[in-house]
Formats: C-alpha cells, sequence, structure tokens
C-alpha cells in the first residue's frame, strides 16, 4: 500500500528527526532536497528507520553548489536535480533518486533487497524506474544490488500480472490462454506472451524490461519477436506495467478494440499454443 496519496494525510514527524530534517535543510539551502535514507523514511518506507532514528540526513544540491558536510548532514551532488516532492512541508527526493542514493552508502544485502524490493511492492514506483537510477549511479557494478534488482524485478512481474488477470476480471472482456508460447507447426518457436486469444488471433505482451546495459539488444529481441507475430497476421498488444497500474480502463479498451476488429482482419497463420 502507497501510504503517500492524498487519502492518506502523512501523521507529524517525530520532534528530534523533523528537528534534525529542518536543520540539515536550513545548512544546505535553496534548491536543495532530502535524500537517501531519510528521504526514504519520508516516504514512510517500513525498511528505512522511523525519522527520529535518523543520524545522519543526506541533502541533495546542484553541483555547481560550494556546499561542504557538516555534522549529521551529507552533502551528495549531482548535475540534474529531480523534480522534488513535498512532504511533512520539506522538499525530498522521488523515491528512485532517493533509493539509489541510499543503496550507494548500503552494503548489507539484505537491506539493499528488502528497501528496493519495497519500492515496487509498497506501489511507490515502477521497476524500470529504480533500475534506470541505479544504472545512472553506476551501482550495477555491486554483486548485491545485481541480486536486489533480480529479486525486484521478479516482485515488479509478479505485480504487472496480477493486475493484468484483474483487468481481464474487471472489464470483462474474454478469458484468454495466459502465459503461453507460440509456436509454427513443425516450425520455429515464435515467443512467448502473457494472454492470447486464438480465435481473434490477438496477444498481450507485459514490458517488463528494465533499462540496463542490455537494453537495447533486449529491445531488438522484443521487436523482432513483434514484427514477426504481426506479419502472420496476429495482433500484439503491448503494455507497461505502468499504463496497467495508472489507467487500467485505457489498457482494457485498447485489447477490447484489437479483439473486436479481428474479424475485419485476414485470417492469421494457424500457430501451436503450448503452456509456458
Amino acid at each position: 500500500m502507497n501510504h503517500n496519496t492524498p487519502n492518506a494525510p502523512l501523521s507529524p514527524l517525530p520532534h528530534t528527526g523533523e528537528a534534525r530534517f529542518r536543520e540539515a535543510m536550513a545548512h544546505a539551502g535553496p534548491g536543495a532536497m532530502i535524500t537517501g535514507l531519510a528521504a526514504l523514511s519520508l516516504h514512510r518506507f517500513a525498511s528505512a528507520p522511523p525519522p527520529v532514528m535518523i543520524d545522519r540526513v543526506d541533502v541533495l544540491v546542484p553541483r555547481t553548489r560550494r556546499l561542504r558536510s557538516t555534522g549529521h548532514v551529507r552533502v551528495v551532488r549531482t548535475a540534474e536535480p529531480p523534480q522534488p516532492v513535498e512532504l511533512d512541508a520539506l522538499p525530498v527526493a522521488p523515491v528512485p533518486r532517493a533509493l539509489s542514493d541510499a543503496v550507494a552508502a548500503l552494503s548489507d544485502p539484505g537491506v539493499v533487497r528488502r528497501l528496493l524490493t519495497e519500492a515496487v511492492s509498497g506501489g511507490h514506483c515502477e521497476p524500470a524506474a529504480v533500475v534506470r537510477e541505479l544504472n545512472r549511479a553506476r551501482l550495477l557494478t555491486r554483486p548485491h544490488v545485481v541480486d536486489a534488482v533480480d529479486a525486484l524485478l521478479a516482485e515488479g512481474r509478479s505485480i504487472a500480472e496480477d493486475r493484468l488477470y484483474a483487468m481481464v476480471r474487471e472489464f470483462a472482456l474474454p478469458d484468454p490462454l495466459w502465459n503461453v508460447d507460440l509456436r509454427l507447426p513443425g516450425g520455429p518457436h515464435l515467443g512467448g506472451v502473457d494472454a492470447y486469444w486464438p480465435d481473434q488471433s490477438v496477444a498481450v505482451e507485459l514490458d517488463t524490461r528494465a533499462p540496463r546495459q542490455d537494453d537495447d539488444a533486449l529491445w531488438s529481441e522484443y521487436t523482432r519477436k513483434r514484427e514477426h507475430l504481426e506479419r502472420l497476421g496476429i495482433t500484439v498488444v503491448h503494455i507497461t506495467p505502468r499504463k496497467l497500474r495508472e489507467a487500467m480502463d485505457q489498457q482494457a479498451t485498447v485489447v477490447r478494440t484489437a479483439l473486436m476488429a479481428a474479424s475485419d482482419r485476414q485470417p492469421a497463420a494457424y500457430v501451436v499454443v503450448l503452456p509456458r
């Protein structure tokens, strides 16, 4: 559950935590924002320490600022500051950037894994946004971070699949065949899809890629599969986890339109459908 929705007002910070955060912002001055574990605490991460337990406050400032770390304030510089969010009347880095800055200073694999997984399971952000920030900070060379990212992506795919099931159910779409592989009879493997309506030759594929170094190659593979299926007359609907989360009704309309348009298209090539 995301505790930062408008329907769930945040309770006031404990006085000592609030005082420490406000002192840090007074030291950092205009244009700064709280980041790292302190920011995750303000975002109400259960796996981050509560504000009263935060000893060091990371503040993110533009690289051009002349500012030194001092006492319980650590200065983190950036060439491209993100747009802060306001929590408890404090400017706070968005979750992906706060996570990246927190992970940069952490060496405990368990803590890193819990923070990254909660970002997705708690509804704070999408996996791709987290991995993009970790990649930007060159943290994907650390084995314990890579292991945590694998868990994060698995969690993100699982949540996206649950939302896809919910979309079909809640918007009364015909039941598809779930998680299947498509092959030509006696021919090559065409690839796996998350949902397939054989009578209409419509497939849905969840795009749960994360922006890593091999992203171009992976995207080329996605594109080749989609183009091959569409040459065979199969309509492929590409859906991202973010679209499912933010606009499920629109995605349901796209799928329904593709199903209804099937009768106007040339019949698709026959394909063999196998469990994935």
